[in-house]
């Protein structure tokens, strides 16, 4: 079990870096190189190398990854023999390694879902965790997290462009919406796991492209580290995320995937996937932290 909590070491991290780039590892095999992959007798050996490359090469510039689950288990039979290899270079470069698996399950199936990612000699930082059941179906993954020092992150309001169509309804034809109702249940109920920093283990996956909501929330949820998606190829900028940080600067991690990880396709002639991958994460690095300083 981890001596410190969750978002303690997370914001650590963040100060150490002086990042607040969480690199999203989505191996979407259609977009890796075809030479990679032409050099590997399985594509999931491809997927491997890969990633851990990207790690090596974004290690200093971001103090998180954010493995996506679908396409480790769209590998098949050997989808977890490549996770975890994944996550184990992610360790050994000093990396914090957080799951978007979006778990959705009550009881005795939640428990066996949280097991997975944290009952293991290597459990992951922090896992992606579905609201629509209610508490039932983020309690098992919480305490499960706990257990180890882990996070849980609930989606609150998601990055994509329908997220509306539910996430925005009002509730009782009052002004109060179902994301707002969400991000407060998310605060109530990590209040009492906040650590030195004043940040709970709980916290809340809220959209850069949706800047309004998303400063509107940070003023909301004191206490709530964010995981923020939408920035790069989703459309959102420094601009857009600079409302989910507080005064100091924290409260928040900010993801992009393919405008880091393939940004390789839009490098000049010889660069490597890696270096190519390891620039844009600088970039990124150095783009927030400028919109944070103005």
């Amino acid at each position: 079990m981890a001596e410190t909590n969750f978002a303690d070491r997370l914001f650590a991290a963040v100060e150490e870096k002086d990042s607040r780039v969480c690199v999203g590892l989505d191996p979407n095999l259609e977009l890796l190189p075809d030479d990679l992959l032409a050099a590997h007798g399985h594509p999931a050996e491809a997927v491997v190398e890969f990633c851990t490359r990207i790690c090596v090469a974004v290690a200093p510039y971001a103090p998180v990854v954010k493995l996506q689950a679908a396409y480790f288990e769209a590998l098949g039979r050997a989808a977890s023999n490549a996770l975890w290899a994944v996550i184990a270079e992610a360790r050994r470069e000093g990396l914090l390694v957080m799951l978007d698996g979006k778990r959705n399950d009550i009881g005795s199936t939640a428990s066996a879902y949280a097991q997975a990612y944290f009952g293991g000699e290597t459990p992951v930082d922090a896992l992606t965790v579905n609201p629509y059941l209610g508490s039932d179906g983020i309690l098992p993954f919480l305490e499960a997290a706990q257990a180890v020092g882990s996070g849980v992150f609930v989606l609150v309001h998601t990055s994509n462009p329908s997220a509306a169509e539910l996430q925005d309804l009002r509730i009782d034809d009052s002004s109060h919406r179902v994301y707002e109702h969400v991000g407060e249940e998310v605060r109530l109920m990590g209040a009492s796991l906040r650590g030195e920093r004043g940040y709970s283990a709980l916290g809340a996956v809220v959209g850069a492209t949706y800047p309004e909501q998303l400063a509107h929330l940070r003023r909301k949820l004191p206490g709530v580290p964010f995981l923020v998606p939408g920035y790069g190829a989703q459309g959102a900028g420094a601009a857009e995320v600079i409302g989910a940080f507080d005064d100091d600067r924290l409260g928040a991690i900010v993801n992009a995937s393919r405008s880091l990880i393939f940004a390789y396709r839009q490098a000049t002639e010889g660069e490597s996937f890696a270096t190519a991958a390891g620039e844009a994460a600088r970039r990124m690095r150095d783009e927030i932290n400028s919109a944070l300083q103005s």
